[in-house]
């Protein structure tokens, strides 16, 4: 089974194509619509590892090439997210078990968040990917987690006991900071966890192409603003170490 593993931000992959080129002296790059797309093993299973870059319509045109010219079996996506949900703190990593596009509305053609002609508002992630990620996801914060990121950098990100979460991830193109805005969608998605800006995107794509997918966020920050938090600092000092940790797992338990 081919996966593809893709990320918008360099540091969320980078870590990740490192480890395939050095554990696998063949593998290839391909440059397909301005993204290089990295073609070998890693961790032992057979991988397509590309930066999708930012938003939504990046993400889908990631995510189609991965399964039209690379013939994925499953994709899974890593990457930051804002923290929405009651008690998901900064550091703490979301699984998601359904995406919805927070910013679809083609009221009055359609309800709200119901993506035109598919007749769906939320597109829900492959149970059994799921299932792995999350286990890997505990794994690497039970066991991995203190010598991955120093305790020095955790206390300065006030990362004290990160917790694993289940749930709704939603996604939208635009950049969620402001109280009224999260009070807002807290209203209208009860129970939502996180927000970001790709997800759904890979849910749709995956959804119309049968293709089994999974999402992990790292929380950088409180979308609230309640929190302020160096994001280009927090990105390559701890959750770039998220990714490559979890995915490291996550590959290493499909051998």
């Amino acid at each position: 089974m081919t996966l593809g593993i893709l990320a918008a931000l360099h540091d969320e992959i980078d870590g990740l194509i490192a480890a395939m080129r050095h554990d696998h002296a063949r593998a290839t790059v391909h440059r397909i619509g301005m993204r290089d797309y990295y073609v070998g093993e890693l961790y032992g299973q057979r991988c397509v590892v590309v930066l999708a870059r930012v938003g939504k319509v990046a993400a889908a045109a990631t995510t189609v090439t991965l399964i039209r010219e690379f013939g994925v079996e499953g994709i899974v996506f890593t990457g930051l997210a804002g923290g929405i949900g009651a008690g998901v703190q900064v550091g703490d990593l979301v699984v998601a078990d359904r995406t919805v596009q927070h910013d679809m509305d083609a009221r009055p053609l359609f309800p709200r968040h119901q993506v035109p002609l598919l007749g769906l508002e939320a597109f829900p992630t492959d149970p059994a990917l799921t299932a792995a990620l999350r286990e890997a996801a505990q794994a690497f914060l039970t066991e991995d987690l203190p010598s991955a990121v120093p305790a020095a950098v955790r206390a300065r990100f006030g990362v004290t006991a990160p917790n694993l979460h289940l749930g709704t991830i939603a996604s939208g193109d635009q950049f969620i900071g402001a109280p009224t805005t999260v009070a807002e969608l807290r209203a209208r998605l009860p129970g939502l966890l996180a927000v970001e800006m790709e997800g759904a995107a890979v849910g749709q794509v995956c959804h119309e192409y049968g293709v089994p997918h999974a999402v992990m966020r790292t929380v950088s920050d409180r979308a609230d603003d309640s929190a302020h938090v160096d994001f280009p600092a927090f990105l390559a000092e701890v959750a770039s170490h998220y990714s490559e940790g979890v995915i490291r797992r996550f590959l290493a338990a499909r051998r």
